[in-house]
């Protein structure tokens, strides 16, 4: 039986740490940044007096979301390659970052990509078993991916609208709040796999 280690218990826990570490750090080195109405999309941008620092938070979110893709094994395979797809969506919007006038198309593309399979990636690692984690099991899985989904959703909409004043908000609670259902799922698995073995 595939087992999942603690390396991708350990990375699903940092995940929602990094992530809002990344933004608070590199928002409050830039003084004039409004946390609430720009995205942390823009402390990555060509033009920002943080981009390295930002980007560096990228890279290393990508880096946990791949780690979880290839240690929790006894994840469903598909929830893996859709994980390991959204840690790649997060290195592409990170090359391609975008301007703080404009936007670039790339970016975009990879952004509403991440925020789509990290919204809709659990209903992959479904299992009907009864003896499967409680996380993992249809109901929970429903209920948490509607939720997921609306968020996510939801943001978008804000996002594409010029005279939205919290952007930057929606964005945060989605990003947060997806990086804390990985750790929701994998936590889960792992302890009802030592529960298993004692």
């Amino acid at each position: 039986m595939k087992k999942t280690s603690k390396i991708a218990l350990y990375a699903s826990i940092i995940g929602p740490v990094q992530s809002a570490l990344g933004w608070i750090i590199a928002g409050s080195m830039w003084p004039g940044y409004d946390q609430a109405r720009q995205t942390i999309s823009e402390l990555a941008s060509p033009e920002s007096p943080v981009k390295a620092i930002m980007s560096s938070f990228f890279v290393f979110g990508g880096i946990l979301t791949c780690l979880v893709a290839i240690y929790a094994k006894s994840l469903a395979l598909p929830a893996r390659i859709a994980l390991a797809v959204s840690a790649l969506c997060t290195f592409g919007l990170t090359i391609f970052p975008t301007p703080l006038i404009g936007y670039s198309t790339p970016h975009r593309i990879f952004a509403i990509a991440s925020f789509a399979i990290s919204a809709g990636w659990p209903l992959l690692a479904m299992r009907r078993a009864k003896t499967a984690a409680f996380a993992v099991r249809p109901i929970p899985t429903i209920i948490g991916t509607t939720i997921q989904a609306t968020l996510a959703i939801s943001f978008l909409i804000i996002w594409t609208d010029p005279l939205a004043i919290n952007v930057g908000i929606w964005e945060r609670v989605v990003a947060v709040s997806q990086a804390a259902y990985v750790t929701w799922v994998v936590g889960s698995i792992y302890l009802n796999q030592q529960k298993k073995m004692n």
